[in-house]
């Protein structure tokens, strides 16, 4: 399993194109070629999944939903809606859809963040954009680890 990490601003070309940062690919485990992308859930951004991440993050739909349920059929077609599989060209570029790149607002400018088994894809602007202050930061990371044991046995 691959875990991403590091931030790095990269450039989009005219056609969609963004050169998939060096440091990044040093990261990727198994057939580091395809790739799924898609809108995040809760922020404005995309997601890149390896092609090995994706069928995980499907496996795990497939099991907790039922296709004759009309609730989980509706977030089935939502988690589908505006996906698509890119694929590394001879260059390590990667050709995002622009209507993808549109919904999120980039343009020119982004920033690709390792987020642990994915890739997040921001407007630098927005990226830029986002700041918490380290009291806040540590005040969420309290309330989340709470009670949590993060040694290995």
């Amino acid at each position: 399993m691959t875990n991403f990490i590091g931030d790095h601003p990269c450039k989009v070309d005219g056609k969609g194109r963004i050169l998939f940062p060096a440091a990044l690919k040093k990261q990727i485990s198994g057939d580091g070629t395809r790739f799924v992308v898609k809108k995040d859930l809760f922020e404005k951004c995309l997601i890149i999944y390896t092609q090995e991440e994706w069928e995980r993050q499907v496996n795990h739909i497939k099991a907790k939903t039922n296709s004759f349920n009309k609730e989980h059929n509706a977030f089935v077609r939502g988690f589908y809606r505006g996906t698509a599989e890119v694929v590394l060209d001879a260059s390590s570029r990667i050709l995002v859809p622009r209507r993808l790149l549109e919904i999120v607002g980039i343009d020119k400018e982004v920033v690709m963040a390792g987020q642990d088994s994915k890739i997040e894809l921001w407007a630098k602007e927005a990226y830029d954009g986002i700041e918490q202050n380290d009291l806040d930061f540590a005040a969420l990371a309290e309330k989340i680890m709470q009670g949590t044991n993060n040694e290995e046995d």
